[in-house]
Order: structure tokens, then sequence, then C-alpha cells
């Protein structure tokens, strides 16, 4: 089955971002995190979001007594990457160059970002033209 970035709703993707942020953590401290004035109800609200994200294989769940703790299976830059494809398949016939001007042309980058990507562009080049001619 090929994945598609919509499927991991905004409300999984908060649980994600605190797993991100913590490295794991309880059911108990990601409702406090989420919701700071929940009750009962962001319990059980955040236990199904762990269930459908460890389904769909994005959290891992292990014991420790009788407490479970959920680390995030997936990385951050994973998930963008998961998500940009899914957007230029969809928008873009797979292409990501009309995405990645859009984004380029749109941002506000800062001095060290522009550098970053020229770093990237150089860095792609080198690995095109050894791969170019590594098969030769």
């Amino acid at each position: 089955m090929t994945w598609t970035g919509r499927e991991v709703t905004d409300a999984e993707l908060a649980v994600l971002r605190q797993l991100w942020r913590r490295n794991d953590a309880t059911i108990r401290e990601l409702t406090d995190a989420l919701y700071p004035e929940g009750g009962h109800a962001h319990y059980a609200t955040v236990q199904s979001l762990l269930d459908r994200l460890q389904t769909k294989g994005f959290v891992d769940r292990e014991k420790d007594g009788r407490i479970n703790r959920y680390r995030a299976s997936v990385s951050r830059a994973e998930l963008v990457g998961r998500r940009l494809r899914a957007t230029a398949d969809a928008l873009c016939d797979g292409s990501m160059a009309p995405l990645l001007t859009h984004l380029v042309d749109n941002a506000d980058l800062q001095p060290g970002d522009l550098e970053a990507l020229r770093q990237l562009i150089d860095q792609l080049e080198d690995e095109n033209l050894a791969g170019s001619k590594g098969g030769s």
C-alpha cells in the first residue's frame, strides 16, 4: 500500500509533535501537555489517537510496569518527506521542482538558509555526476 500524507490527522500530528519533543511519554503526560485543563474525556481522546497512530505504524508502545510509554516510530523529517512527496504526486504529477520552487519563492529565507540550499544542490550534483560515471 502506498503511504499518503493524509494518513495523519491534525490531532494525531499534535500527539506526534509532543512525542518528538519529549522522546517518549505516557498518556497522562501527553494529555496534560495537549489539554492542560482537560479531564477524563481528553485522556480518552489521547488514548484513541495513540491507538490509531500505533495501528498506522507511527507510534510504538512499551510497557513500563503498569504504565504504557509511547514513542514516535517515524521522525519529523521522514513525515515531512512523505507529505511533500504526496503533495508533489497529487499536485505536480510527481515532480518536486514546482513544489520546491514555490517553497523557495514564498519563504522568508535567511542567509544561512540560502547557503544550506546551495550546499544541498552542490551535493546532489556531485552525487549525480558520481552516479553517472559509475554506470558508464
